[in-house]
């Protein structure tokens, strides 16, 4: 019997679990549905999940729920009531247990105070000193990649399939590099036409299968922030760079998308120790 076959097996059936899981993060979801999707019976779902995810569904419907919650926190006015319900709690102060034990502060606090505030519009007088903002040049870098189409924070499923497909193959290994292109200004875009690419490096030459593509992430000067913290963070970040950073530094943008990379996972990192690069590409 081939064992590795038996492995690609699960590995794909898990996959479908977890881009499952993210686009019905508001349904009842239980053992016997996801078990389903799993093609595999309840009894053994969801022992195979935990020993591969290295958590319980129900913790992994948590904390994909708080973590929208975060990002509605930092990017909306929804009340807090609201965001506590939607993220499947009966009451707000267990919602605020929860959170505070993840971001270590409750939300209306982050709300106003979390990370995603840290990075000022170009109307504050904070010195461009006070963020890490390197210039470098960069050689072209070839990733494998799969479209998004729709916000940038719900992009997950893309990389599930991606690394689902990678890893089935034993194309990922330590050199393996985790980046995304976003080629939309979600100020400007509607929402559900944000234009982006789940990426990833491959050190071994490897024949493509639809929905991958081979992409050239062009090479060049690039102004390079790495920001520590959680991802709803992110556009304030990226206001400060285009708003203060930019209008200071004298440089002059390439037509080029911006890129991310993500030097670690929150599959197995804390939110406040997430590291994102951002690379904003230059003339």
């Amino acid at each position: 019997m081939d064992i590795s076959a038996q492995c690609i097996n699960y590995d794909e059936r898990l996959g479908r679990v977890t881009a499952y899981i993210y686009t019905h993060l508001d349904d009842e979801l239980d053992l016997n549905t996801l078990a389903e999707v799993a093609y595999l019976s309840p009894y053994h779902f969801h022992r195979i999940y935990r020993a591969a995810r290295g958590e319980t569904i129900a913790t992994t419907v948590r904390r994909l729920r708080l973590h929208r919650a975060a990002s509605q926190l930092a990017q909306s006015s929804v009340p807090v009531e609201d965001i506590s319900r939607q993220a499947g709690y009966k009451n707000v102060q267990s919602f605020t247990r929860s959170f505070n034990a993840t971001y270590g502060m409750p939300p209306a606090r982050y709300r106003s105070h979390g990370n995603h505030t840290q990075y000022p519009s170009q109307h504050s007088d904070r010195s461009l000193a006070m963020y890490n903002v390197t210039l470098k040049t960069i050689p072209d870098l070839e990733v494998v990649s799969i479209k998004h189409q729709g916000a940038y924070n719900k992009i997950g499923p893309a990389y599930d399939l991606l690394f689902g497909w990678l890893g089935k193959r034993g194309l990922v290994d330590a050199q393996t590099r985790v980046l995304s292109i976003g080629y939309d200004d979600p100020a400007t875009v509607p929402e559900n036409e944000l234009r982006s690419r789940a990426c990833a490096t491959v050190s071994k030459s490897c024949t493509l299968e639809a929905p991958l593509e081979r992409v050239i992430i062009e090479g060049g000067r690039y102004a390079i922030l790495r920001y520590k913290g959680p991802y709803d963070a992110l556009p304030a970040i990226y206001q400060w760079l285009f708003g203060t950073w930019l209008l200071q530094s004298g440089c002059e943008l390439r037509d080029a998308p911006p890129f991310e990379e993500y030097l670690n996972t929150p599959l197995d990192t804390a939110p406040a120790e997430l590291l994102t690069d951002i690379y904003i590409p230059l003339a």
